[in-house]
């Protein structure tokens, strides 16, 4: 078996989480690493071709088969494949929270009143989240699937947590809602589905790699780790064992995935299809592929999952080659915009599709990122809102949508109660087409403001939310700081994805010379151009903003040590030509870092090596064991 490390004999200290039936998987999944590199080094060379050759995404050959199976593009999307049927406890899944299972430099008993929160929560499904909203300080990660095995184990420290959190629950709700929403916490615990999204295929774990020194697969470690540690529990309780996939942008990528999944059931001695997926369409390339990433998961998927931060960011991204196609101010591109709009109706026929035997699959709408505290006009507005936003989900086909916060599980679930239908399944939509028109639909700009005040909300969001991730904070509460002590507008829930489209969109709008269509009280008039120098300004205004914000808004701690460092990381994003693939990798790569020249030093080696020949520096530098870092022969991804 592959050889593997351990940063910092882990292994000992978090023997419960990485036991030796974990690492054994582990070691039998560690080939499949050097497929996932060369997948993830073909991403990089088809971005590569689009900016070079100004080359735009399209649909697959017909005839062609998808990579890693004996499956005909044709037959994929003609339904000629077997599908997954969906298991009881998926059957109806109105509400699901997302969230991770612990807090950054928590002691157990505080962290994992997390996972307390999110299973008293009455959501019909919980997504755990070891990826965009997980913070990856010190050993958050292994914290997170320590909870997670407490937890759905019943072990006494968790149900001794759950019962304290359920009376503080009680009390909030008899203060808004006028009633308690937990009558027996313990039998509370077993509504929710327990999910679980492990990293995507693009990242690296920071506590293991392979024995050479060189990264590996976060996913593997992810999966493995939720899986062995919980697979049998799961369904010794009656419970399926089931994940969100991120960030896939191809059926080949779907294909490993199948392929890592049967391999690890067939390890454990689980069936064929054990593994159950939902797959976030948060990618571009997706939406060319639907009916084929699914055929290529088979057996293990169950549905798709409509996102808008990380969906609208890899439209960005994708063309970023082309200098006609700008965004607007990014609360204008809402799921009935556009492209985004295109989009939605893909993913919701893809999934009413059957298979070869007539099943059909999930469509999960996307996130509510809302909290209901502020004043009681700004909650009043803000919850109608979220309403008004599950109603139309609703009817456009959802059999549910996500939740960034425990306490919007009762404010808008009821919107799928009073319908009464336990899922949408099969409901009949036209089958989806694949002609230069549908390709067309899916970069469709409509008219819509670009405002320096625009650019002012990006900024400050995107340095307020890199600024939590140096804490650990992966999952915040953030909004722009012009409305900082405004009670009257709320806070949103906000993972890695509303980092990453936010600085997508100002390179853009500096690279392609975009144009505002407003006048600006500052005095700069309608059709001026977003300039460096502006950049410059702007960027300097609101960080001084950040800087003189309360301890509620900027942690005081963070203003000398992590806001500068992401001050400069986003300087170095947004105004350099060379457009990275990702912010989360100059985040990453200053994980646990303070000093701010250090910092400097390690976004311009990450710069560098991605100018100089498209590798991603995506392994974790303060890895300690006997190995030195791989630097230059770090495979390209």
């Amino acid at each position: 078996m592959t050889d593997i490390e351990i940063r910092n004999e882990l292994d000992r200290s978090y023997s419960d989480v990485l036991t030796p039936a974990v690492l054994d998987a582990i070691r039998i999944l560690a080939p499949f690493d050097r497929d996932r590199k060369e997948i993830m080094r073909a991403r990089i060379e088809r971005r590569a071709a689009r900016f070079g050759n100004r080359q735009r995404i399209t649909f697959l050959d017909p005839s062609s088969t998808i990579p890693r199976t004996h499956i005909r593009v044709q037959d994929a999307r003609d339904g000629n494949f077997i599908g997954s049927e969906i298991p009881s406890d998926l059957q109806r899944q109105w509400i699901q929270g997302t969230g991770p299972g612990t807090r950054p430099n928590a002691r157990l008993e505080q962290g994992i009143r997390s996972v307390a929160y999110a299973l008293l929560s009455g959501a019909d499904g919980w997504m755990f989240d070891g990826e965009d909203a997980l913070g990856q300080i010190s050993t958050m990660s292994l914290d997170n699937q320590r909870n997670l095995k407490l937890a759905i184990h019943g072990d006494p420290i968790f149900m001794k947590v759950a019962e304290g959190v359920a009376a503080e629950m009680n009390q909030w709700a008899q203060g808004f809602f006028g009633r308690s929403i937990i009558r027996d916490w313990r039998r509370q615990l077993e509504f929710t589905t327990k999910l679980f999204r492990p990293r995507g295929l693009h990242l690296d774990d920071r506590h293991v790699r392979h024995g050479d020194g060189a990264g590996f697969s976060a996913s593997i470690v992810d999966t493995a780790l939720y899986v062995v540690n919980n697979g049998r529990q799961l369904r010794s309780a009656g419970s399926s064992v089931v994940l969100y996939l991120p960030k896939i942008q191809t059926a080949e990528e779907a294909a490993l995935w199948n392929d890592i999944l049967s391999a690890l059931e067939a390890h454990l001695g689980f069936s064929e299809g054990t593994i159950k997926v939902y797959v976030l369409v948060e990618q571009f390339e997706a939406c060319f592929q639907l009916m084929e990433i699914r055929a290529a998961l088979g057996k293990h998927f169950v549905g798709f999952n409509t996102g808008r931060w990380d969906y609208i960011n890899s439209v960005a991204d994708a063309m970023a080659w082309d200098p006609n196609f700008v965004n607007p101010n990014i609360d204008a591109i809402t799921m009935t915009y556009g492209y985004m709009r295109n989009y939605e109706d893909r993913v919701r026929r893809a999934v009413n599709t059957p298979d070869r035997l007539g099943q059909f699959a999930l469509w999960q709408g996307g996130m509510e990122p809302n909290i209901p505290v502020g004043s009681e006009a700004g909650v009043t507005s803000g919850m109608k809102r979220a309403v008004a936003g599950a109603e139309r989900e609703q009817r456009e086909g959802a059999s549910g949508k996500w939740v960034a916060h425990w306490k919007m599980v009762h404010i808008v679930r009821p919107v799928w109660e009073k319908v009464g239908e336990t899922n949408q399944l099969g409901r009949p939509f036209p089958r989806l087409t694949y002609t230069e028109e549908d390709a067309a639909g899916l970069t469709l700009l409509e008219p819509a403001p670009r405002t320096v005040r625009g650019a002012r909300d990006l900024l400050s969001v995107a340095m307020q939310y890199g600024n939590a991730f140096g804490q650990g904070f992966q999952a915040a509460a953030l909004k722009p700081a012009d409305f900082f002590g405004n009670e009257d507008v709320l806070y949103l829930m906000e993972d890695m994805a509303t980092g990453e489209i936010r600085l997508s969109i100002l390179w853009e709008w500096l690279h392609k010379n975009a144009a505002f269509t407003h006048d600006d009280e500052s005095g700069i008039k309608a059709g001026s151009r977003f300039t460096l120098e502006l950049f410059e300004i702007l960027l300097e205004e609101e960080y001084m903003k950040l800087r003189r914000a309360s301890n509620r808004d900027v942690h005081d701690n963070s203003k000398d040590t992590t806001l500068p460092i992401t001050k400069e990381i986003v300087r170095a994003y947004v105004s350099r030509p060379e457009k990275l693939p990702w912010y989360i990798d100059l985040l990453n790569i200053n994980l646990n870092v303070w000093d701010l020249a250090e910092a400097k030093r390690r976004i311009e080696l990450l710069i560098e090596s991605f100018r100089r020949d498209g590798t991603r520096i995506t392994h974790n530098l303060d890895f300690t064991t006997s190995h030195p870092p791989m630097l230059d022969q770090e495979i390209k991804r």
